[in-house]
């Protein structure tokens, strides 16, 4: 993506200039409230594309259902990195475009819920001093599995990380997520301030729970009473978030302009479906009517995670890995392959749907169905490269928990175990036609280093599986689920992705 630099090349208005909303074409949504009567209350970390077309337009349904009520919900974005997002979003007034990409054709609409954008590492103490203000009720949070500096065959916090030290020893000019969240919360605690509700929207098990043990970790290494009163009174309610948002492209730029007749430095492309799934535990302060656009509001979010985690994220790692392998670009370039389509579907039917409860109401079969469906969408290009990123983070909760389970029933794992094989040969860096591509992992140095080690498959393999950030203690001493791997592994290298597929059919 070349989507670096906020100029307007074309000369053509930009979205968010004086009176740009007016001539917005008829068919283009856009806000109908009095956003200058928009107070910010929820500050969000992560001011990716997945949020944009997910939480952010959730709440902008609910200001446009209530346009001439209550408008206490407004966005303050924060990027914790680079500032590229704010100087997108800044010059059009923190205006963007969503296009709702459909198989019949695209459909675009305005979102204006966001407020602004701050840059975490130009002004640390302006956002901690943001979020502990008594107007910000919501703390919101898309950082991926990474963001959160812990170990993801544990869910503990990694104290020895070098951005958690930092926090602890700098409290007031904190770099992570977990650490802004402290940092705030004890601006709170000294104020006699009640907490912020903490809603992280990352594709984590037990999300809401484990950024909860997170953050009273980092406060108890720094207060006891601070940690303590964290426990006492914080509101971390779990989420469920699924809606398929590729990165963006300049194609997208130029599309948005074509459906708005405006120049928009920063749109977000993404698929019709959307689903949001929210523990109704918030603080006081209470919460937007996100159930008015749609969201589910439950008791326990444990099975719908539960689901969404093993069938479409399982099944997206699996098309990552073996798609980048075999040379197919995106998701529906995957899937439209046969055998791999093949593949995926018995993956889903004979080794992961008999490990999933269905939540209340809910058709597996149906579920995989739509998902196909869904990864098969002509106008959404998901580039695999794409989702294959951080697979050290992603893969213990998306498949090797599904491992455990089978394996302890005594079940067959072949299929999860050529999708392991493949993240390993992955992990050397070449395709099956010889093409190379790079690795986006917290740990590629270090699991490069174990896939292009040589030996044997088995060999290689037992290296992975000692790493037990990744596979915990248990999974290295499973001689069958290390043989299994092996052997997928011994024939990728051999012959490919198509070879070892058929093999597993």
């Amino acid at each position: 993506m070349s989507m670096t630099d906020s100029s307007n090349p074309h000369g053509v208005p930009r979205l968010g200039s004086a009176g740009s909303l007016d001539r917005l074409p008829a068919g283009v949504a856009r806000p109908r409230y009095d956003r200058s009567r928009l107070r910010p209350a929820i500050v969000h970390l992560g001011l990716g594309a997945f949020f944009r077309a997910h939480g952010a337009a959730y709440t902008e349904d609910v200001l446009a259902a209530d346009a001439t009520g209550s408008l206490d919900w407004g966005i303050l974005g924060a990027s914790l990195q680079r500032p590229d997002q704010r100087d997108r979003l800044a010059p059009q007034d923190g205006y963007y475009t969503l296009i709702e990409r459909r198989p019949e054709g695209p459909e675009a609409r305005v979102v204006g819920c966001l407020l602004g954008v701050l840059v975490a590492p130009e002004d640390p103490a302006g956002l901690v001093a943001q979020m502990a203000a008594p107007s910000t009720r919501i703390v919101s949070l898309t950082v991926t599995e990474k963001g959160y500096c812990h170990d993801p065959a544990t869910g503990l916090l990694k104290a020895d990380h070098p951005d958690v030290k930092h926090d602890l020893e700098h409290p007031g000019m904190p770099k992570t997520a977990p650490g802004f969240i402290v940092a705030a919360l004890e601006a709170r605690f000294k104020a006699g301030q009640a907490p912020f509700t903490v809603l992280t929207c990352d594709n984590l098990p037990g999300n809401g729970a484990l950024v909860a043990r997170l953050v009273h970790d980092m406060a108890a290494l720094r207060d006891d009473r601070l940690a303590a009163w964290i426990a006492a009174e914080g509101a971390f309610p779990s989420t469920m978030v699924d809606r398929i948002v590729p990165a963006a492209t300049d194609a997208d730029i130029a599309l948005a302009e074509r459906l708005t007749g405006f120049y928009d430095a920063a749109p977000v492309a993404h698929e019709p479906f959307r689903q949001w799934v929210i523990e109704d535990r918030f603080a006081a302060a209470g919460r937007p009517a996100w159930e008015s656009a749609g969201a589910q509001l439950v008791s326990d979010v444990a099975p719908f995670e539960h689901m969404k985690l093993r069938l479409l994220n399982g099944a997206h790692s699996a098309i990552a890995y073996l798609g980048v392998l075999a040379g197919l670009g995106t998701v529906r370039e995957a899937v439209a392959d046969p055998a791999l389509r093949a593949f995926i579907e018995a993956l889903w039917r004979e080794e992961i749907v008999p490990a999933v409860p269905p939540p209340p109401g809910m058709d597996l079969g149906a579920y995989t169905a739509e998902l196909m469906e869904r990864f098969a969408n002509p106008a959404i290009a998901h580039k695999t490269i794409q989702i294959a990123m951080d697979g050290s983070q992603k893969l213990p909760q998306r498949l090797l928990a599904t491992v455990r389970e089978r394996r302890r029933q005594g079940a067959p794992i072949g299929r999860i175990a050529l999708v392991i094989a493949a993240w390993m040969h992955y992990l050397a860096g070449r395709d099956d036609n010889g093409g190379g591509y790079e690795i986006r992992d917290p740990m590629a140095a270090e699991l490069m280093a174990l896939a292009t080690a040589g030996g044997g498959p088995i060999d290689t393999v037992r290296a992975f599986l000692d790493v037990e950030a990744i596979f915990g203690g248990d999974l290295a001493g499973d001689a069958v689920f290390a043989s299994a791997i092996a052997g997928h592994l011994a024939l990728l290298r051999q012959a490919g992705v198509k070879a070892a597929i058929g093999a597993a059919a």
